[in-house]
């Protein structure tokens, strides 16, 4: 049962269940024990960061072309309907 667990083992069971792609919450992983160590985990956050941004732009443009094809199809279609018909 969850009330004979102690916490220590209900975090690693939470942690088991974000797989090991997971990053840990800050203030729940043990300090860095030196700057250096700290430096580099904020270097490749921001590079994480720097991807991300990346992708969302890029998600950005592909939304908004997207948006603009189905526009340009609805004025399209519009304008079929509109025209007088042959005969």
């Amino acid at each position: 049962m969850a009330e004979d667990k102690s916490p220590n083992e209900l975090l690693e069971l939470f942690q088991k269940m974000w797989g090991p792609a997971s990053f840990p919450f800050p203030g729940l992983m043990t300090p860095a024990l030196n700057a250096e160590d700290v430096e580099k985990k904020i270097a490749e956050l921001k590079a994480v960061e720097g991807w991300l941004s990346t992708n969302i732009g890029f998600l950005q443009l592909t939304i908004k072309t997207l948006e603009m094809q189905k526009a340009a199809l609805e004025t399209l279609a519009a304008s079929r309907d509109k025209s007088p018909k042959p005969g």
